[in-house]
């Protein structure tokens, strides 16, 4: 690993890379990175970046937003086959014909999207920063795509008529409440943090239901020591490296996401030494994408 590690070192220089990894990364990932976070900690950092080439550690829709936001620059995905089940729900047509169906709704789109369907939306969220969109709009129905679980948390936080789009996350919708019921039995002075992404049922058992960089402020700041976690397996890293005095315990062993569990550091070296996995944006798909995500960073 120490030999692949310094290929990694060496083939940044050689490129003037950045690494960026998303918090569900695996753990070895994400400590090679220059950059860690959530969707929207990575958004707003990848517009600060001072690199010619950017390696993406995440999946599809994460590289293709900093693409869009850095035109200028090479976007490498660090594994080319690594999707988002979820992104896949939705396309384009879709949203369209969704669009047609309520057309005084304003489309609030999660980043969990292509950028085909960015450009179809009026503004983007994250899982953090959800509900404080849907509140800056002036309108009063707003269609949420695609994650009907997101969605609905949002829509228990705001006066405005929110229409579900059906999509989900696989791992946090398998994740259920008699499970989190049966953590708490085994560790009853736990703090329960969950993702928003999870169902109504689940969120309804937590004390805070928070986006993954959310979750790891919110553990620092804590007093408690232990925790049960709901969200995928890859975050127990950075919560546990920065409160090592702390515990933290998934709810459930099945809190992992394929995809993001495709990157390793030798595909990672494979992909800088090789320049491939290049993620590009259609240059009129960018410019109407890059709105929605300007609209989002503006207002958070």
């Amino acid at each position: 690993m120490s030999n692949l590690k310094q290929k990694i070192a060496r083939l940044k220089k050689e490129l003037n890379a950045v690494i960026v990894a998303h918090n569900y990364q695996r753990p070895e990932v994400q400590d090679i990175a220059d950059i860690t976070g959530d969707s929207l900690e990575l958004a707003r950092r990848c517009t600060e970046i001072d690199a010619d080439v950017v390696v993406f550690c995440g999946v599809h829709f994460m590289a293709e937003t900093a693409a869009i936001l850095n035109p200028e620059r090479t976007v490498l995905l660090s594994e080319g086959t690594a999707g988002c089940p979820m992104a896949d729900m939705i396309d384009a047509d879709d949203l369209q014909r969704w669009k047609r169906q309520y057309p005084q709704a304003a489309v609030v789109c999660y980043v969990n999207t292509t950028a085909a369907v960015k450009a179809e939306s009026d503004i983007c969220c994250t899982s953090a920063n959800g509900v404080k969109v849907v509140n800056s709009l002036d309108d009063e129905e707003i269609l949420f795509i695609p994650d009907k679980n997101l969605g609905h948390y949002v829509s228990t936080k705001t006066s405005k008529r929110v229409i579900l789009y059906p999509g989900f996350c696989p791992p946090h919708q398998r994740l259920k409440a008699e499970q989190v019921a049966l953590a708490k039995q085994l560790h009853p002075d736990a703090r329960v943090i969950v993702h928003p992404e999870c169902t109504a049922e689940v969120i309804a058992l937590a004390d805070a239901a928070l986006s993954t960089s959310q979750m790891i402020r919110y553990a620092r700041e804590s007093q408690a020591k232990t925790f049960l976690v709901g969200t995928e397996e890859g975050l127990l890293h950075p919560l546990r490296q920065n409160n090592p005095e702390k515990a933290f315990y998934p709810i459930s062993n099945s809190l992992v996401c394929l995809d993001m569990k495709k990157t390793t550091l030798e595909t990672i070296a494979q992909t800088m030494e090789l320049r491939q996995n290049v993620v590009t944006v259609p240059e009129e798909v960018r410019i109407k994408a890059k709105q929605a995500v300007d609209r989002m960073l503006a207002i958070a």
